[in-house]
């Protein structure tokens, strides 16, 4: 082949990947692109006859350090960060493999059916982010800790907020947050989770790690490609793990209430090579996955070959308790995805493995 792993630039400080408010000057960048260019030969993405597509899922400062909302720390403690580091140096090794980079963006507001805010108890006091919301044998919302235990026996969205949502239809709101607890157990998915505000849209949080958008404009700088978003998580009542999809699709009077990316999905499945990274693996990489290989399975299982996960590019939601465990600890949930993953014909590897060596690429780029 001839494409080769190229060096690290020199202005990539692996030391970056730790800091929440690095932010990387554009215009120097391009003027550093426009030097590897000339330096190391390097040809548009277009020409490309081998189109390796990567996909950084949710790489957002929230995410990806301590003074985030909501750090993807793993159990490692350094995880989103390390991460990152991993993935930069990724792409810049493999800047004339990469066509293509996507980078997905959480995004939310400050009343969403995943945030605590949006919660009260039957005497109008908030609930408690890292919580749990189920319908119990009686149809009554109920609010429980991570171990199962009812901390509020009957729960309710605030009615303050039904003016906005449903137009002041209070009894419509209370019936689609019961009914769409209820389809979440129906689908087998996660019991409703009260996250921390966490990537809200105009907040610092929000914004990618500054190693990865350093990377992924150089990438675009030196290759000629889009440096594509793909916006999730806006809708105030469904969650939206998933690039690909959100967990619910209708409302319980069977109208539509969200919809399938399937715009993107079609994109990905048009590259030869798609490559999966980002956070976090027990989560929003975990479902993002998931929906794809469900389409991959509708269309031809044997596309799995060409999907490629790398394991160190991601870490699990580990909540610490302050006592040296954890609160929560969604690890093993990731590990057995991506055994699953395996097993359905994917790829699990290393980001410092060169690509021409990954099992299979050889037969997808004869």
């Amino acid at each position: 082949m001839a494409r080769k792993e190229l060096p690290i630039p020199a202005f990539f400080n692996p030391a970056n990947a730790k800091d929440f408010r690095f932010d990387p000057n554009q215009q120097t960048l391009f003027d550093e692109a426009v030097k590897w260019i000339a330096r190391y030969g390097i040809k548009p993405s277009s020409t490309d006859r081998l189109k390796i597509h990567l996909l950084l899922i949710d790489a957002q400062r929230d995410f990806c350090f301590p003074e985030g909302t909501l750090y993807v720390g793993g159990r490692s403690g350094t995880g989103a960060m390390d991460d990152n580091r991993r993935t930069a140096e990724f792409i810049y090794r493999n800047l004339s493999w990469i066509s293509d980079i996507t980078t997905t963006l959480d995004t939310h507001f400050a009343f969403q059916i995943f945030f605590a805010p949006f919660w009260i108890t039957d005497d109008g006091k908030p609930l408690s982010p890292h919580t749990l919301i189920g319908v119990d044998g009686n149809g009554r919302l109920v609010n429980k800790d991570l171990a199962g235990k009812v901390i509020h026996e009957s729960v309710r969205p605030n009615p303050a907020l039904a003016n906005w949502i449903c137009n002041g239809n209070y009894p419509w709101l209370l019936k689609q947050v019961t009914f769409y607890c209820q389809e979440l157990a129906k689908a087998g998915k996660y019991m409703l989770y009260l996250w921390p505000a966490h990537c809200i849209l105009g907040s610092t949080g929000h914004a990618l790690a500054g190693v990865i958008h350093e990377a992924r404009m150089f990438h675009s700088f030196t290759r000629g490609a889009n440096s594509w978003c793909e916006v999730k998580g806006g809708n105030i009542l469904t969650e939206n793990y998933s690039v690909l999809r959100p967990e619910v699709l209708l409302t319980h009077d069977g109208n539509p209430l969200a919809q399938k990316n399937t715009r993107f999905i079609e994109t990905l499945l048009k590259a030869d090579v798609m490559v999966i990274a980002g956070q976090a693996a027990s989560h929003c990489v975990k479902s993002s996955i998931d929906d794809l290989l469900d389409e991959i399975k509708t269309q031809d299982p044997e596309l799995a070959k060409k999907v490629y996960i790398l394991e160190d590019c991601m870490s699990s939601v580990a909540v610490p308790d302050g006592q040296g465990g954890f609160y929560a600890d969604f690890t093993s949930e990731a590990e057995a995805a991506l055994k699953r993953f395996r097993d359905a014909g994917m790829h699990v590897v290393k980001s410092t493995t060169p690509i021409e060596n990954w099992d299979g690429l050889a037969s997808l780029a004869a």
